[in-house]
């Protein structure tokens, strides 16, 4: 019948804590092919209620008073789970986008961003997810307000992810529950930097746009290495590093004329007592796609 493809996505980026997202060149992809009868999801693990792809393609064909039936899902999954590169997000998007193309494509992209965000419950993830690019959004009354970011065609994203996972809900819990003046103002003027300077190219002020003080220095304590990582990085001409999302994967960003940075980081994280898997991705601008 038809296959959809989800990109990864990176939420925060630093600064931007719960409100800046990326799509990254990472992608989940759902095969949909018809079955005898029922629904068929190829190797889940899940019950099938606690599956999200299930969850999301039943909430939209339930409001469409659609059956779910003859339908086989054979799921080719390439983003690792619970690294912080939007997994969750990702299904989510998927579940909508098969449903919606059942359906005849009744959606637009803005009802799948609002039936998403009120599923995920931030927008972060899911407005990327479905847009692509890099986008600033803000979830109200029930409401996505989203703004594009443009991305640097020659950044490039070096991610790092452990052989260990972070839970979201761990690395919410660590982070404080109330900040300085001085910290919020720190975070506000990042932000602002990080948006203008991705918009105008300057990338030599990526560095300073992308520090944190809001989540970052609580969760470093969760992850392994990563003053270690994030240092040599730096050594190696990364502009900037931060943690993806809640962790645990790492993010460094570089240029894509530093051709030496995958082969020496690689050989470095080798070193290290845990595993980590290291890949070099874009900005996808494509997002959520029917193949």
């Amino acid at each position: 019948m038809f296959k959809v493809r989800v990109p990864a996505t990176t939420a925060n980026m630093g600064p931007g804590f719960d409100t800046l997202g990326m799509a990254l060149s990472l992608y989940n992809e759902w095969k949909v092919e018809k079955n005898e009868n029922g629904l068929k999801i190829v190797d889940c693990d899940l019950p099938l209620e606690e599956n999200l792809v299930y969850q999301s393609m039943k909430k939209v064909l339930d409001e469409h008073e659609t059956k779910i039936d003859g339908i086989k899902i054979t799921p080719n999954i390439k983003i690792p789970m619970s690294r912080g590169l939007g997994s969750s997000a990702t299904a989510i998007v998927g579940g909508i986008m098969i449903a919606n193309t059942i359906l005849g494509n009744v959606l637009t992209k803005d009802d799948m961003i609002h039936i998403g965000t009120n599923m995920e419950g931030h927008p972060d993830n899911i407005v990327p997810a479905v847009l692509g690019g890099m986008y600033a959004s803000i979830y109200e009354n029930d409401k996505v307000v989203y703004s594009k970011v443009n991305v640097p065609k020659n950044l490039r994203f070096a991610a790092m992810s452990p052989d260990f996972f972070v839970s979201t809900h761990e690395a919410r819990k660590v982070i404080a529950n109330a900040y300085s003046k001085e910290d919020c103002i720190f975070n506000l003027s990042r932000v602002a930097m990080l948006i203008c300077a991705m918009n105008n190219g300057e990338i030599d002020k990526l560095r300073i746009s992308m520090e944190d003080r809001i989540h970052q220095p609580y969760r470093f304590p969760l992850i392994k290495d990563i003053e270690k990582i994030f240092d040599h990085a730096k050594s190696l001409g990364s502009k900037a590093e931060v943690i993806s999302g809640s962790g645990s994967t790492l993010l460094a960003v570089i240029e894509e004329n530093n051709t030496q940075f995958e082969e020496n980081m690689n050989k470095y994280l080798e070193s290290l007592e845990n595993h980590w898997e290291f890949k070099i991705l874009k900005a996808d601008e494509m997002g959520v796609k029917i193949g």
